[in-house]
């Protein structure tokens, strides 16, 4: 073995540690403490000089569940995300067209306007969009969430869809109009099949960018409207309870994380298939 396949293999190792210890500082060692906050018996706080909770159960997940609004707040919340990525990905789609597939003067400066909701605070969008609805005499809070996390959502499905229509190859439909094909027929056979990752990839975005957006949920939907980022930051605010907000933490996230896995293998699975042209 040479001193360079050595080194290769050194550095390999050292890298997949390194990549170890990050990730279990940044992701495992949070997700860890929360658990365990989540599972301290309401009876029997933990509290300074205990190094660990004296009994651990299901006590505060049952209280929350019972006692929190938070039934209310899972089911605004993931009955507002659906509508928002829907309405966002049919959004997005011609300006997502426009810049994968079209030529035109300005196209770097839209690109870039397209990105400004990215930059500017969520709150202060917020504020806007209220002060919007006020004006046009739209009082109902969920669709205003709806029309708010819409906007937010926007730039991140354009980004995802356009990349995913630069990538069909011109080859592929310049021979679907060769053969005959209508404009229908090559969307269908050429487009759809290159751009399923695509949209699946941006409805995951948006729906997990709605279900844990707060600001904005906030400024329009309170009192009336809550979400679980709502309900957290009240746990988080001026009612600090480490314990309580561990059990919404950890609600608000598992989903996603199932979620983002479940849309992760399929993408894998979308992707394996178009390669090997056994979609």
């Amino acid at each position: 073995m040479t001193a360079q396949t050595k080194n290769g293999g050194l550095i390999h190792k050292l890298s997949i540690g390194f990549f170890i210890i990050i990730n279990f500082f940044w992701i495992g060692v949070p997700f860890l403490m929360a658990l365990l906050w989540s599972l301290v018996d309401p009876k029997h706080p933990w509290s300074y000089p205990d190094m660990f909770p004296k009994v651990l159960s299901f006590g505060r997940w049952e209280q929350m569940w019972e006692t929190s609004g938070l039934v209310e707040a899972l089911t605004n919340s993931y009955t507002i995300a659906p509508l928002v990525a829907l309405f966002t990905v049919i959004l997005a789609l011609p300006t997502a067209y426009a810049f994968g597939r079209i030529e035109f003067r300005g196209k770097k400066l839209a690109e870039v306007v397209v990105l400004l909701p990215l930059i500017m605070p969520g709150m202060i969008i917020g504020v806007f969009f209220s002060s919007m609805l006020i004006s046009l005499e739209l009082s109902e809070p969920f669709w205003g969430i709806v029309i708010g996390h819409t906007v937010l959502a926007l730039p991140y499905a354009i980004r995802i869809l356009s990349a995913s229509f630069n990538s069909v190859p011109q080859d592929l439909i310049d021979a679907s109009k060769d053969l005959g094909g209508s404009s229908f027929t090559t969307f269908r056979h050429v487009f759809m099949p290159m751009l399923k990752p695509g949209l699946l990839a941006s409805l995951i975005f948006c729906l997990v960018i709605s279900i844990e957006e707060f600001n904005i949920a906030f400024v329009l939907g309170s009192p009336d409207i809550t979400t679980v980022p709502t309900i957290l930051y009240s746990y988080l605010g001026y009612s600090f309870i480490r314990p309580n907000a561990a059990v919404i933490s950890l609600i608000l996230v598992i989903p996603n994380v199932i979620l983002m896995l479940v849309i992760e293998r399929l993408l894998k699975g979308n992707y394996l298939a178009e390669s090997t042209g056994k979609a």
